[in-house]
């Protein structure tokens, strides 16, 4: 039986494919996937331990404020999944809109500091406290 968390990177731009070395290192088991639909629907058949994807904000999206709120959306229903979005500072007020409706467990700015990643990365790879 395996026990290594699983972890998916959702890979937008190349922000979250850099530490791929990394996220194997620390003992996870790595899906990449460059499909935001492709990703959902693993989520949907197997929700991974983590999220790792990039977040932007595009002027022309009609229905949503970024990339990843249809994903966001999916891995509700999977709340012992933890999300970390990489975000580029320029888009940090939408992001802030985009976490006051859905959760992000935590959101970090570009470059990302892989002392700081590889912390994170280590404290979650213990079961997320039970809620109640």
């Amino acid at each position: 039986m395996n026990t290594s968390p699983t972890l998916l990177m959702v890979n937008a731009f190349i922000g979250t494919a850099g530490y791929k070395k990394l996220y194997q290192e620390l003992g996870y088991i790595v899906v990449a996937e460059w499909s935001e639909r492709k990703a959902i629907s693993l989520v949907r058949r197997t929700p991974p331990d983590v999220i790792v994807a990039d977040f932007y904000h595009q002027t022309d999206f009609r229905d949503r404020l970024s990339n990843l709120e249809s994903l966001l959306a999916a891995v509700q229903s999977a709340p012992s999944t933890r999300i970390l979005v990489f975000y580029e500072a320029a888009h940090e007020a939408v992001l802030d809109k985009v976490s006051e409706r859905l959760h992000i467990d935590t959101a970090l700015k570009l470059p990302v500091q892989e002392n700081e990643l590889r912390t994170l990365l280590q404290a979650w790879m213990q079961p997320p406290p039970a809620t109640g």
